[in-house]
């Protein structure tokens, strides 16, 4: 089969759920007794009902945490005590190589990774060589440890890789030319840049990665009052039209058992057998931005986050700035 066939449409395939399914609807009558997964930040948040939701289908879970005590009495006190809590800090790439080689000792294959943890809107920080922090740990963090845990994905025969992005890369494409911000700082255009990353790294893991049996999707995840937030005060979300005055979120948030859904749905789903490469929205592939929409900043995936010859660049400059890549 030529490459060309195996890629698939941005487009819906009407897969029977919606904006406001659960994490739990999508799994319901899935087996997955037998398979591995990680899911980064998997204790808090959208992440924790990520969790909950591969568990109750049977899956082994592996959450990596910055904070590992803390993981583990969050995910205890959720009734996930099986859930295996691992040390991990994404902004530290040694970190991340060093908890890779602790999970390949112990597991040889790898079903499901998760992407889900990240960094939104923080003030300006550097981390390693001096990488703007959302970039660097948003995605530099998860590219190393795709690449690392590599030989386990491959030796699945099947697995699924799902980045979470969202419609923050709406606000930046790759600034090639400045990808740290040393010519001044956004943090929400770094935000958007870091989101883009995510969408990007999906499609070129995809074209990569489908000749051995690994699939990638980005997700958008919906809107979601999560520690996400943690960097923005309330008068921002307020003026952002995110909550009223009284702290009430507005109409259109989802639960965080609805923002698990479509990471859920991309890493499980059996509609999806045989696609990958795609951005997904509301458990289903997402549509094309329309520009003419007025939903055009909250709906569908810009041409930029999608863009094949700028996921293969983000791919080799990514790969030049970790000194990691399991297809060189």
């Amino acid at each position: 089969m030529s490459e060309e066939s195996m890629t698939t449409p941005q487009y819906p395939i009407g897969s029977g759920f919606g904006h406001g399914s659960t994490a739990s609807d999508v799994v319901a009558g899935l087996d997955r007794h037998g398979k591995t997964a990680i899911v980064t930040g998997g204790y808090s948040g959208l992440g924790l009902e990520t969790v909950r939701a591969l568990s109750s289908a049977g899956a082994r879970v592996t959450v990596p945490a910055r904070r590992p005590e803390h993981a583990k009495e969050v995910l205890d006190a959720a009734g996930l005590a099986k859930v295996t809590v691992e040390g991990l800090d994404l902004s530290d790439q040694q970190a991340v190589k060093d908890f890779a080689a602790r999970f390949l000792e112990s597991n040889p294959t790898l079903d499901i990774l998760i992407n889900n943890a990240a960094i939104m809107a923080s003030p300006e920080q550097r981390v390693g060589p001096g990488w703007e922090s959302q970039f660097a740990t948003n995605h530099l963090g998860h590219f190393t440890l795709l690449n690392t845990l590599w030989p386990a994905l491959a030796a699945a025969g099947s697995a699924r890789v799902v980045s979470l992005s969202s419609t923050g890369h709406k606000l930046s494409p790759i600034r090639f030319e400045d990808l740290n911000f040393e010519n001044g700082y956004d943090k929400w255009k770094a935000y958007g840049q870091a989101k883009t990353a995510n969408a990007l790294f999906a499609v070129e893991l995809d074209r990569l990665g489908r000749s051995s049996g690994v699939r990638a999707f980005a997700v958008h995840p919906g809107g979601i009052m999560t520690e996400l937030q943690r960097y923005l005060p309330r008068e921002e979300m307020v003026a952002a039209g995110w909550m009223d005055d009284a702290g009430n979120v507005r109409e259109g948030f989802k639960t965080p058992e609805q923002g698990a859904a479509t990471s859920t749905w991309a890493a499980t789903s059996p509609a999806l057998a045989g696609m990958g490469g795609v951005y997904c929205e509301d458990c289903d592939i997402a549509k094309p931005t329309d520009p003419a929409s007025p939903l055009a900043r909250y709906q569908g995936v810009d041409a930029h986050a999608v863009d094949p010859e700028a996921a293969t660049k983000l791919w080799a400059v990514s790969a030049e700035m970790t000194g990691v890549n399991a297809f060189a």
